[in-house]
């Protein structure tokens, strides 16, 4: 079968197409026809050698995806033949949390753990969920990380209520889901990029209010004229150690800090004397559980929220899509099919 696989001796690394043996399902195992994939920064991180638990052999890149099952293994009674189904980020995760520490080997697509980025893979038949019905196998292969990320910070960790107000960093997979499921649980929602056109389309989205970061580079004075010098309830933080100082002073006193990403080269340290005089809520996310993506596929399904794809690539042209990411060009998420 044709596959990519990561090829890295710990420094920086490239993908590359081989060819694999079809896979078999053993107990308790699912094989499934891959139809569609996407990518998250983390997969920069990965290939470039930035990610904090290295590549110990070469594996499947990728984390989500979305396909079919055609056969399973021994004891299998969660899926079926012929499901559409989608990969958990954490195989083994049904509930809870999981820590970066050992999350970062147990992921998918990551340590020595086989991701996605093939025709077929074997996965474990507790770690797969039930492609909406409504949505293509492109769109489904866009939730795993990025949805569920956003989902978690906001409701199980972040406990949204209708009328606050959340601030969403940037224009990427997690932003914009953030904004669709705030909008769609009667939040309010800010959001910031570099550039009016992306800015237009999260307006259209049902964001309430947008920030230019590069025409306002002190942004959370907007944040603050937006809310009436109040701050916001939630802030969905993915830029890392450059934008947190900025986030914290956009919160409001008792707020939500969600630390999701590190697109300014590593995690932000808050500031200890700042969060206690806020009595800031400030949480690490790392994904969430299946339980999560099953809670989330539920309002998915309730409001109509469709993905946002930016651009959908063939498989043959998989890294031409890994490069497009690292340009940072795009809005919401990139997909190659499978």
């Amino acid at each position: 079968m044709k596959a990519y696989e990561i090829v890295t001796a710990g420094g920086p690394g490239e993908w590359k197409q081989v060819e694999r043996p079809e896979p078999t399902p053993g107990p308790g195992q699912a094989l499934v026809r891959i139809r569609a994939v996407s990518l998250n920064y983390r997969d920069l991180l990965l290939v470039s050698g930035r990610y904090p638990q290295p590549i110990t052999r070469p594996i499947l890149p990728l984390s989500d995806g979305a396909g079919e099952v055609v056969a399973v293994g021994e004891g299998v009674t969660r899926v079926k033949v012929g499901d559409r189904v989608i990969p958990t980020f954490f195989q083994t995760l049904t509930d809870g949390t999981v820590s970066m520490a050992e999350g970062g080997t147990k992921a998918l697509g990551g340590g020595d753990r086989d991701g996605v980025l093939a025709e077929l893979v074997v996965l474990d038949a507790e770690g797969l969920v039930h492609l909406p019905e409504q949505m293509s196998f492109e769109e489904g292969a866009t939730l795993p990380c990025a949805a569920v990320t956003a989902w978690n910070a906001l409701v199980p960790q972040g406990g949204l209520v209708a009328g606050q107000t959340v601030l969403a960093q940037g224009t990427g997979g997690v932003s914009i889901f953030a904004l669709q499921f705030a909008h769609a649980l009667g939040a309010k929602v800010i959001i910031t990029s570099s550039q009016d056109e992306k800015l237009a389309k999260a307006k259209a989205l049902g964001a309430d209010g947008t920030i230019n970061y590069r025409k306002h580079p002190d942004w959370e004075k907007a944040v603050l004229e937006l809310t009436g010098g109040e701050g916001v309830d939630h802030v969905i933080e993915v830029g890392g150690v450059e934008t947190l100082p900025r986030a914290i002073t956009a919160t409001r006193a008792g707020g939500h800090l969600a630390l999701i990403g590190l697109l300014s080269g590593s995690f932000g340290a808050p500031d200890p004397a700042a969060v206690e005089v806020k009595k800031l809520k400030v949480e690490l996310v790392f994904v969430g559980s299946r339980v999560m993506f099953e809670a989330m596929n539920q309002v998915i399904t309730t409001h109509g929220i469709r993905p946002v794809i930016d651009r959908v690539f063939p498989f043959e042209q998989a890294v031409e899509a890994l490069r497009y990411l690292e340009s940072g060009a795009h809005f919401g998420k990139i997909v190659i099919t499978v």
